[in-house]
């Protein structure tokens, strides 16, 4: 009868050499290795979503790098052609280079290319402002290079032969709990990117919210372009509803630039004039017995006096 084989024993060691260090030594081996590489040898990371802005930030870091040098040592990943690749640390490496410096401290690691791009991504998630274009880029390239890699978690621990839609679902769940946002959240996110640049670019700007930019995101490229040019006319940008229309008549292939422009040109009630004050900065010129709730009558009262007062003076010059 064969002998079963033997389990190798677990020494907690991460290579043999070890074997021959005392533990202190051990612990240093197991530190990162920082090495000095020049900028100069250092490639952006490729359909990279996270722009380097040359802002406030930029120039404090710059200042702090000509101080006192790059304290956290920047990501790279080593291409075949023997260059480096950022994963992480973009900002770093700009605020060296507008600082003068021709090195950075950078750890580099053995890295495929989606095990890079969850890196990069997971890492620049750390940033305290992030755009809607840009987190919509980076969930997608998060989602593409989850669905590549072999090993995805499978439902009860049991690999099944799915879809792709429920593929779809279950990583974008994955993602969502990740970074800590819904799965119908990273979903809208995902779609933002079927957007056009010029549609994207007001998405970042506010100027079109996150749920009819969605909407807009079904209409095909000519459609798209179509909304674009009516936007430069109208100077208006549309609502939920205009979008969920929009999205409907593209769906039945009748949106064309004269249907756009007439459902834009219908009044949307967050375009109607609005005049807002503090109840706070009223109080002072009423009486002390008129309620919070009865504080929009007497303003009314007060102007409709007001007018008829105006009215009996220009009435008396004449």
């Amino acid at each position: 009868m064969a002998s079963k084989p033997r389990k190798p024993i677990d020494l907690g060691l991460d290579n043999y050499n070890e074997l021959f260090m005392n533990e202190q030594e051990r612990m240093e081996n197991r530190l990162p290795r920082i090495y000095t590489i020049p900028i100069s040898e250092i490639d952006e990371f490729p359909d990279h979503p996270f722009q380097v802005r040359m802002d406030e930030d930029m120039d404090q870091l710059v200042e702090s790098v000509k101080e006192r040098g790059v304290i956290t040592p920047v990501t790279l990943r080593k291409k075949e052609d023997g260059r480096y690749e950022t994963v992480s640390g973009h900002r770093r490496i700009k605020a060296s280079e507008l600082a003068g410096l021709e090195t950075v401290p950078a750890e580099i690691k053995e890295l495929t290319r989606d095990e890079a791009i969850l890196l990069m991504v997971d890492s620049n998630l750390q940033r305290s402002y992030i755009l809607p274009s840009e987190k919509a880029m980076a969930y997608k390239m998060r989602l593409e290079a989850m669905r590549r890699m072999p090993g995805r978690p499978a439902k009860n621990g049991v690999q099944e032969n799915v879809s792709p839609v429920e593929t779809h679902f279950r990583t974008s769940e994955i993602i969502a709990q990740e970074v800590g946002e819904s799965r119908a959240q990273v979903d809208r996110y995902i779609r933002l990117t079927e957007l056009a640049p010029d549609l994207l670019q007001l998405v970042d700007e506010g100027k079109i919210a996150m749920r009819p930019a969605v909407e807009l995101s079904y209409l095909n490229d000519i459609e798209q372009q179509d909304l674009v040019a009516q936007i430069a006319e109208s100077d208006a940008t549309p609502s939920h509803a205009q979008a969920i229309k929009m999205r409907n008549f593209s769906k039945e292939g009748k949106l064309n630039p004269e249907v756009i422009e007439s459902i834009m040109l219908e009044e949307k009630p967050n375009q109607r004039p609005k005049i807002s004050f503090k109840y706070e900065d009223l109080k002072k010129y009423m009486p002390s017995d008129i309620s919070y709730e009865k504080t929009t009558k007497y303003v009314i009262d007060a102007l409709q006096y007001y007018k008829k007062h105006l009215e009996r003076r220009r009435e008396q010059e004449r």
